[in-house]
């Protein structure tokens, strides 16, 4: 049983013109859960405010730093002599799906709005058209229904794509999410729970969903709403990331910044302002956020002696305080100075984009926090 939850955007269909064999679909019944293989797809928005006001004037704005060097240059004009196709990262998304419906006739997505709308996103737009409304299914609002129908259609050979819109929504489904999807696929002699992974870039977007529908795990990927209008020229040819490993985004040697999602666009703009001022950081995007990849995040820290944790999720039990722990388990010796993780304040987000920047991380802090470091 493998599983991908999505939340922000993503579904397919059956299209009207391609023949489509129901027996196909079906495992006998009599075959034990253990060998039967399904994936389950849930993706998630960790900022769902003001999309249309906001992801524009930020993706502008991050765009030539979607791809990261030890030198400041102009990472745009390079983007544009590689070859490959220009894609925004929720068309990056959609085609990543795509092809793998193509691929694979078991895959199917489910959700609120998914079909002929195209989602609330549009990564899903002409997919329903294509493919068929038994491959993109739309739903009721009822998130704990449709998560358990495509947790059930998983065990039974499916690899099901449940999108929940925003994590919001999500919430709603947390008991078939934790207590069916995970614990079923682990207690069935798998011995693996839910994996976890975040993407930040219209690359890894389509590299990490193809991985999450292929893994014959549960897999979460988490989407960022502000960073849809990103924009990165990929590969023609297709190609798959490991759900398990970090992105190296810049090497350094003073301090290890360590980061996911849209979190990484506010590191490297603190970067160039570290860098003005003679530091060097080196920055890794996770991505994987259950397991973290320690190979890659040890190896900086036996470099640098020194961690910065950078998130957007709440402080009181988000990722940077399992990172944290998970560092000081595994690396205590290493360091130099105690671990600093900047994290949103525990309090509701505040609507007035004003009061938002207050709750939220941004780039003087990061800066702050690395001159404290390495001093």
């Amino acid at each position: 049983m493998a599983s991908i939850f999505q939340g922000v955007g993503a579904a397919t269909a059956l299209s009207s013109s391609t023949s489509f064999d129901t027996k196909k679909l079906q495992l006998s019944s009599r075959r034990s859960f253990s060998v039967r293989r399904a994936s389950f797809c849930v993706v998630r928005s960790g900022g769902g405010a003001k999309m249309d006001s906001c992801s524009n004037r930020i993706g502008d704005q991050l765009v030539t730093n979607a791809v990261a060097t030890k030198a400041d240059t102009p990472a745009a004009a390079a983007s544009a002599s590689k070859p490959g196709h220009e894609l925004l990262l929720f068309e990056a998304l959609r085609e990543g799906l795509e092809e793998e419906m193509e691929r694979d006739a078991r895959v199917c997505v489910m959700g609120e709005d998914v079909g002929h709308y195209g989602g609330s996103y549009k990564v899903t737009r002409g997919l329903a058209d294509k493919y068929g409304d038994l491959r993109v299914l739309d739903t009721p609002i009822a998130e704990n229904s449709f998560t358990g129908m495509g947790i059930g259609a998983a065990m039974c050979g499916l690899r099901p794509i449940i999108e929940g819109m925003n994590m919001g929504f999500l919430l709603l489904a947390f008991n078939q999410i934790s207590n069916n999807c995970g614990m079923l696929h682990y207690t069935s002699g798998v011995h693996s729970g839910i994996q976890m992974v975040a993407c930040s870039t219209p690359y890894n977007a389509k590299g990490l969903m193809k991985a999450a529908i292929r893994s014959d795990n549960p897999v979460i990927l988490f989407e960022h709403v502000l960073l849809y209008n990103l924009k990165e020229r990929i590969p023609d040819e297709e190609y798959v990331l490991s759900l398990e490993e970090a992105e190296m985004v810049r090497p350094g040697e003073h301090v290890t910044i360590l980061t996911y999602s849209r979190m990484r666009y506010h590191v490297m703009q603190a970067a160039k302002t570290l860098v003005n001022k003679g530091y060097d950081p080196e920055v890794i995007d996770i991505r994987s956020l259950k397991p973290f990849d320690l190979y890659t995040i040890g190896n900086s820290i036996k470099k640098t002696h020194r961690v910065l944790i950078v998130e957007e999720c709440m402080r009181t039990g988000g990722i940077g305080a399992s990172l944290t722990a998970a560092i000081t388990e595994n690396f205590h010796d290493y360091l130099d100075a105690p671990i600093v993780c900047l994290s949103s304040q525990d309090v509701p987000t505040p609507y007035a984009g004003t009061l938002e920047e207050w709750t939220v991380v941004q780039p003087p802090q990061i800066v702050a926090a690395v001159e404290q470091l390495c001093r």
